[in-house]
């Protein structure tokens, strides 16, 4: 497995605080059958990360992880808030997509605000990133009209739910949103947003399977995963029956003036090359 979204550098988040408690984190990764952990800390106005500071970390731990034999690759990324995105230079943003490929993991708001977080989205799909939500199901502006997100999709962004949402961390209405979403055909990958190795476990086969999604488990977390880091297409969802299925009655909006006419959605920019 392949985990896109995960705190697990020390000492420079919400996250571990050690290189001690970093490493009991991939331990459980590791037992889990993952076999790649994207670090991700957050960069927003509480955590200023910046590439020089994130690089250094990812390879401080990988040469620890290997010193312990431990069969995990760390690669570097990070959790971008979308409502500071805009003030990064655009070498910045490069430097912390995922994994040194095209794809920005974001993090929309999770607190309701009064700004058009489909705007700020789709503008940096103008700028060339193609994005990677973090955890839609959190955010506000899509519990209130999903017809966003939706629309989104349509326009080749990717939505990420993580797992801490399917075990019911951030309360029931979450969790049920986040299933929902699933079932609805609007996700396509799922990750841990692990912070800790007991509190918030980077885990992931074990919620599937709760949730009665195994047999999407490795189209979530292995397929999607590996074409969003090497940069290729993004593969077909598996033609298989969601517990409790239900067809999402979510239209998708109208494509916006710019795009009106009936443009198609947008086509994927050429994969980045590696760093």
């Amino acid at each position: 497995m392949i985990d896109l979204h995960c705190h697990v550098l020390p000492g420079i988040d919400d996250g571990p605080q050690t290189i001690e408690e970093s490493l009991a984190m991939v331990r459980v990764a590791a037992d889990a059958g993952t076999r790649v952990l994207v670090a991700t800390p957050h960069v927003n106005r509480r955590y200023e990360n910046r590439v020089s500071g994130i690089a250094p970390l990812v390879a401080e731990l990988n040469r620890r992880v290997r010193e312990e034999s431990l069969a995990v690759e760390i690669r570097s990324g990070a959790e971008v808030a979308l409502l500071g995105a805009a003030d990064l230079a655009a070498e910045e943003l490069l430097g912390l997509r995922l994994g040194g490929g095209p794809w920005l993991l974001v993090e929309p708001p999770t607190a309701p605000v009064e700004v058009d977080v489909e705007g700020l989205i789709m503008a940096l799909l103008d700028q060339g990133h193609r994005v990677l939500l973090a955890h839609p199901e959190r955010c506000p502006a899509f519990r209130r009209d999903p017809g966003a997100l939706a629309s989104l999709v349509g326009e080749g962004v990717l939505a990420s739910v993580t797992t801490a949402s399917l075990r019911g961390h951030f309360g029931e209405d979450v969790a049920r949103f986040a299933l929902e979403l699933l079932r609805s055909e609007l996700v396509q990958n799922v990750s841990s947003d692990a912070h800790h190795h007991e509190l918030r476990p980077p885990t992931m086969l074990e919620e599937l399977d709760r949730a009665g999604l195994a047999a999407l488990a490795e189209w979530l977390t292995t397929k999607v995963p590996e074409a969003i880091l090497e940069g290729t297409e993004i593969p077909q969802r598996p033609l298989v029956r969601a517990p409790q299925q239900t067809r999402s009655t979510w239209v998708r909006r109208e494509p916006t003036a710019a795009r009106a006419g009936g443009a198609s959605p947008r086509p994927a920019p050429p994969p980045a090359s590696s760093r």
